[in-house]
């Protein structure tokens, strides 16, 4: 299969963004900033099954709403 597209990636990250704002029990600022050194340490990743996975991952989150 192939690894998710630049656009994907980048709505995905907005979409968090945007879900991390509507927090009420969790601690936003502590969701925002993982999220944010996830995809800033993640954005030099090149291997696909990696790139793959850390975007499920993220879509599982809005999904499911739940923190993995």
């Amino acid at each position: 299969m192939l690894p998710p597209s630049r656009q994907q990636v980048l709505r995905l990250y907005k979409h968090l963004i945007r879900y991390g704002n509507q927090l009420q029990l969790t601690d936003k600022s502590y969701f925002l900033g993982r999220v944010r050194r996830e995809f800033r340490e993640n954005s030099k990743e090149t291997e696909s099954h990696k790139i793959e996975f850390n975007f499920k991952r993220g879509e599982t989150l809005l999904r499911k709403g739940r923190i993995l």
